[in-house]
């Protein structure tokens, strides 16, 4: 598996293709789609995203190997993607990995710059929801 620098750099190369950002958003919801079922069960308040302006659900666990495996789903088909893009990053390492992960292909990108700022908003409150998770875990391994 590739490190989550590796994936981020993956990222920036794939958006560095398109120069206008209606193909960024295009991209975003292509990613949206390709994202697996999210789990009926799991569709409830608890996993729901505080500070987000759509409905977003993430949930994680551990794998055999201790790694951080993450679910999403949103309401919102850009925000989807959006939030695919964070699992493409995150899901899949160790805890302490994702604690220490500087996230700047969001920067990279240029998607902070073309969210409005209540979307902005809830990509800062699902990435703090998906490294309190790996808080928590990294946490229960000790």
């Amino acid at each position: 598996m590739n490190t989550i620098e590796e994936i981020q750099s993956e990222i920036i190369d794939e958006f560095s293709g398109f120069d206008d950002w209606m193909d960024k958003y295009s991209l975003l919801i292509e990613l949206g789609n390709d994202m697996p079922p999210y789990p009926e069960e799991h569709r409830t308040q608890q996993n729901i995203i505080e500070g987000c302006q759509s409905t977003v659900w993430i949930y994680a666990n551990l794998d055999e190997e201790g790694n951080v495996v993450y679910q999403a789903d949103s309401d919102a088909i850009i925000v989807k993607g959006i939030v695919g893009l964070l699992l493409r990053v995150l899901s899949g390492h160790k805890p302490q990995e994702i604690l220490n992960a500087e996230l700047h292909f969001i920067d990279d990108i240029g998607l902070k710059e073309n969210l409005t700022p209540t979307r902005s908003n809830g990509l800062l409150a699902m990435i703090k929801q998906m490294k309190y998770y790996a808080m928590a875990f990294d946490a229960k391994q000790k």
